[in-house]
């Protein structure tokens, strides 16, 4: 597959071009989410913030993903 470079998301943007996904949506009864998966496993659960503009949701999501790939420290603000 082609490598997607985004220099703002470069986390996501290489999870995606690795078959994983990005999931950003409203879960009930949590509220706002964003969730970043590769093929086997959720790497970052994480919870919008009261007036957390999207960007800075994917931002965190973003560096949530390195430290899981990087560290194998996974995020989960979900499930807690």
């Amino acid at each position: 597959m082609a490598q997607i470079a985004d220099p703002d998301l470069p986390n996501l943007a290489a999870l995606l071009a690795d078959e994983g996904s990005i999931n950003v949506g409203y879960l009930r009864p949590v509220g706002q989410v964003a969730i970043a998966s590769d093929p086997h496993q959720a790497l970052a659960m994480l919870r919008r913030r009261p007036d957390e503009p999207l960007a800075a949701v994917l931002r965190r999501l973003d560096a949530a993903v390195a430290t899981a790939l990087e560290h194998g420290e996974f995020t989960d603000e979900i499930n807690t």
